[in-house]
């Protein structure tokens, strides 16, 4: 372990102040991602930025009474048993229930999420010594290595590697948008726009900047609760990433889908949406729609030795995930 500085501050201006003027500072909040990887020695912070006093944990309607702000320090087990999430946005719920442990959900933040790094072990093992996320210049090791796990859609020769989260796959089909701050002020993020694909630069995940802190997650209103799944298709029934995750929402009004959503997890370096895909699925349910959103959805598409098995398995969790929703009341 190498020697570190630890603070405390009381307020956002001290914390971001402190992540401006310390070198290699890190934000710690629920650690359940940051401590594994410093263990690891995939990080190796010389500050280590405690932020668990600046309160930022309110789950409440946003300041104009629609919709839903929920704080980044707001904890994954609150959010996902919060009365007004599982009213109002119960596909966040399903998708936050579904990742991890008990124990961890009772620690990991949502700013956290939303942050969380993946988890491709050439990434979280630097035995392995080719990872341009970790190394840049030094190659993907998953490339030509084992890569069972790993992306089938927007990915590129230097990276593909996949965004582990369950809760982004679910608010990106709710809209959300992330409220960040800095010194210079505010802004938001849409969901879309948060994180990368990995292109020439794997290193960045998100479109973060190193002064800003997340604050909240802002959910506009939910015009269909009843019409919405969340389905993880993993190795093991607890404690295990997704191998492929489907979020969808329909709205059915008489009958008829009037508007669709979806979003897949476990194929690439941010949950997957393509509005094309959404567009096709109007009219009565009925499987063929579903199968063409699907083809649609994964058009593009490319697998490796090891994950061809996704190709089949992302078009299916779709059928099923939109069938589901569809049936659902």
């Amino acid at each position: 372990m190498n020697n570190f500085a630890y603070v405390r501050p009381n307020d956002i201006d001290s914390a971001l102040n402190l992540m401006r003027t310390r070198p290699k500072a890190r934000f710690l909040a629920g650690g359940t991602n940051l401590l594994d990887l410093w263990k690891m020695g995939v990080e190796q912070p010389q500050t280590i930025i405690d932020i668990s006093r600046l309160g930022l944990r309110d789950i409440a309607p946003r300041p104009d009474g629609t919709g839903l702000r929920i704080g980044a320090l707001a904890r994954n087990s609150d959010v996902a048993e919060h009365s007004l999430v599982l009213s109002q946005y119960p596909v966040l719920s399903r998708a936050l229930l579904s990742g991890a442990s008990p124990q961890l959900r009772n620690a990991a933040t949502v700013g956290g999420n939303l942050m969380q790094r993946t988890r491709c072990p050439y990434f979280y093992d630097p035995a392995f010594p080719s990872c341009n996320k970790r190394k840049p210049g030094s190659g993907c090791g998953a490339l030509n290595g084992y890569n069972r796990t790993h992306a089938i859609l927007g990915q590129s020769d230097l990276c593909i590697a996949t965004n582990p989260s369950d809760m982004c796959v679910a608010l990106a089909i709710l809209d959300a948008q992330i409220r960040v701050i800095s010194p210079d002020g505010e802004r938001v993020i849409p969901i879309g726009e948060f994180h990368r694909l990995p292109g020439d630069h794997p290193e960045l995940d998100t479109t973060l900047q190193p002064n800003e802190l997340i604050t909240a997650v802002d959910l506009p209103p939910m015009a269909d609760t009843k019409h919405a799944v969340y389905l993880k298709v993993r190795d093991r029934s607890l404690y295990a990433f997704a191998l492929v995750s489907v979020a969808a929402a329909l709205t059915i009004e008489n009958g008829s889908i009037t508007g669709a959503r979806i979003a897949l997890g476990g194929v690439a370096h941010k949950p997957w949406r393509e509005p094309e895909a959404e567009a096709l699925i109007q009219g009565s349910p009925a499987r063929p729609i579903f199968e063409r959103a699907a083809d649609r959805l994964l058009q593009g598409a490319h697998a490796y030795r090891y994950n061809q098995y996704k190709m089949t398995l992302a078009r299916k969790s779709v059928i099923r995930a939109l069938s589901a929703a569809a049936a659902s009341t």
